[in-house]
């Protein structure tokens, strides 16, 4: 099931750039700790925010930006 209704993406959060629920985490910085070798277990211990479902959504924001797909996020409500 598709998780990529996690990331939002709203000008008064982090200047509009991709983030998981409107938390002021950027998708790029989550990828950034993936692809650094911690896993997803480090990662919820180290941002307690975050939820297992807010990394598969990174994740699959990821592979469709890079397929070169567009992604448009939806407004934080």
């Amino acid at each position: 099931m598709s998780e990529i209704g996690r990331i939002v993406s709203d000008r008064a959060i982090c200047h509009g750039q991709p983030v998981i629920r409107g938390l002021r985490y950027p998708v790029s910085t989550i990828l950034e700790l993936l692809a650094s070798g911690m896993t997803q277990d480090d990662i919820l211990e180290d941002y307690p925010d975050l939820e297992s479902g807010d990394l598969v959504a990174a994740l699959e924001f990821g592979a469709l930006t890079a397929g070169r797909q567009r992604v448009l996020p939806f407004d934080a409500a």
